[in-house]
């Protein structure tokens, strides 16, 4: 009998119930204004960035070309969280679809791993760059550019649909709330009445063999770079290229960052609004200052925007 109710209660689930911003109704048009500014920056901030890149020539290398792939990233991670946070604040209602809750795991961990492999490729390029220069335009050539942006591609999109089908298979009771403000995939199955056991293993695992790699990849990447950096007799070829990786470095410190800070939030604190917090800032903070960074520290970024600026101007 009790097995019966569980599969009943399953096929009618038909919507999960987020945590809610804030309890006080009269904050939450500022909320409602701070999310959309942040996301219109975050959509126009990367969306200038691509643009940059693919009207300069100069830009058309494989340092801009990740760059470029990055910011598209960008653009979607913000998309798949914030807009559904904004229309839900505006209806007064933190309900959100099964199928909607789903679709938006999968785009969110997809992405946010497509994010990881992409700062290693980075790491990669930048290591190629200074520690082989001779050989760059050859290892580094555009059959081998795509070919890692395809494989990263495919890593995310092969991991994040394992991931949602084994939330397919889980049953969930009368409690449909989720402690977070986007279905996020460890909040999500909080309120499963079914064993999660090999869902917990398929997190750990996946974090453990995609993050570490990217990670050490990223270090092994960095101590060749000091390595080579250290063998340098010029000074002037060490700033020049230590200047090219310092954007890179940027990005890659608050992308993990903000991870570990939402990993220790989620140690530390049982308020579930503020391990929420933390894990909204993760999928916004970095993709919205990604822009500024390459744009403020990268001579060539701010001479291809000053390009685009000025033909505004000029055709105002």
């Amino acid at each position: 009998f009790i097995s019966d109710t569980k599969l009943r209660n399953q096929t009618a689930v038909s919507e999960f119930l987020l945590l809610e911003l804030t309890d006080d109704p009269a904050l939450q048009p500022l909320l409602f204004s701070l999310l959309l500014s942040m996301y219109l920056v975050t959509v126009l901030g990367n969306l200038l960035i691509i643009l940059a890149i693919s009207s300069d020539s100069h830009l058309h290398t494989p340092m801009y070309f990740f760059l470029s792939n990055l910011s598209f990233t960008d653009i979607c991670i913000s998309t798949s969280t914030i807009p559904k946070i904004l229309v839900n604040i505006q209806a007064q209602s933190w309900s959100v679809s099964y199928t909607g809750c789903l679709s938006q795991i999968f785009f969110l961990m997809a992405l946010l791993v497509l994010e990881n492999c992409l700062l290693t490729a980075m790491a990669y390029d930048r290591y190629v760059a200074i520690c082989h220069p001779l050989m760059y335009t050859i290892i580094m050539n555009p059959s081998l550019c795509v070919m890692l942006v395809l494989i990263s591609l495919f890593i995310s999109t092969v991991n994040s649909l394992l991931h949602t089908l084994m939330v397919l298979r889980l049953s969930f009771c009368t409690d449909l709330e989720i402690p977070d403000f986007f279905c996020e995939l460890s909040q999500v199955i909080k309120p499963a009445c079914s064993d999660t056991l090999i869902n917990h293993i398929l997190i750990y695992f996946s974090s453990v063999i995609l993050g570490g790699s990217a990670v050490f990849g990223i270090i092994f990447s960095y101590a060749q770079i000091v390595s080579c950096l250290l063998r340098m007799p010029s000074a002037g070829r060490k700033y020049k290229a230590l200047s090219t990786c310092g954007s890179h470095l940027f990005v890659v410190f608050l992308f993990y960052g903000t991870a570990f800070g939402v990993y220790i939030s989620s140690a530390v604190t049982e308020s579930s609004r503020k391990t929420a917090v933390a894990s909204m800032m993760y999928s916004v903070v970095p993709q919205m200052l990604n822009p500024f960074i390459y744009s403020l520290r990268n001579r060539d970024m701010k001479e291809a925007l000053e390009k685009i600026f000025s033909r505004i101007k000029f055709l105002r």
